[in-house]
């Protein structure tokens, strides 16, 4: 139940605009950095972890789709793999 509902969370999210999360985020840093015991508080929180969530993720993405780009998708080793002796 837990892991089916963190699911539905994460493909929300990811239907989500960077560009439109970002415009959010110095107004959740704000409201984070004024601590107040308040739900409001606490959703503030979450929320500007998720913007960053997001921008998190994409960079990582497109760091990755970078080096693909540069070097090649990596490739499964083939036959034997390279071993040698470490301690004998």
């Amino acid at each position: 139940m837990l892991e089916s509902s963190l699911d539905r969370l994460a493909q929300q999210i990811l239907g989500l605009d960077e560009a439109s999360l970002s415009s959010l985020w110095e107004k959740y840093k704000k409201r984070m950095e004024h601590f107040e015991p308040s739900k409001e508080w606490e959703k503030a929180v979450i929320i500007f972890f998720i913007i960053n969530a997001v921008r998190a993720k994409n960079h990582i993405f497109n760091e990755q789709l970078l080096r693909q780009q540069e070097t090649g998708p990596e490739k499964p080793p083939r036959g034997k793999p390279e071993l040698r002796l470490v301690k004998s």
